[in-house]
């Protein structure tokens, strides 16, 4: 029962940073595609990061994240 309570605090955490992504994306007027470009990843992996799909990311990927979209890294975890 502890892994299937870690797992749903884990899908959760990357559910709430995918939505964050989304909103400070939205909020500074970018497409999903240009910021994969500015950041050379796949307009796809930014697409499942925002999106219910568990998508895994690096702490440097999301700092790189929060500099491109101009947001303190903190603020990807509020939910």
């Amino acid at each position: 029962m502890g892994d299937t309570m870690a797992y749903s605090k884990q899908n959760d955490i990357y559910n709430v940073i995918g939505k964050n992504i989304k909103k400070y994306r939205k909020q500074k007027g970018i497409s999903q595609k240009e910021l994969a470009e500015k950041l050379l990843l796949s307009d796809n992996f930014i697409a499942k990061l925002e999106s219910v799909t568990r998508q895994t990311l690096s702490i440097d990927t999301l700092y790189e994240i929060s500099k491109e979209l101009d947001v303190d890294i903190s603020k990807f975890f509020d939910k």
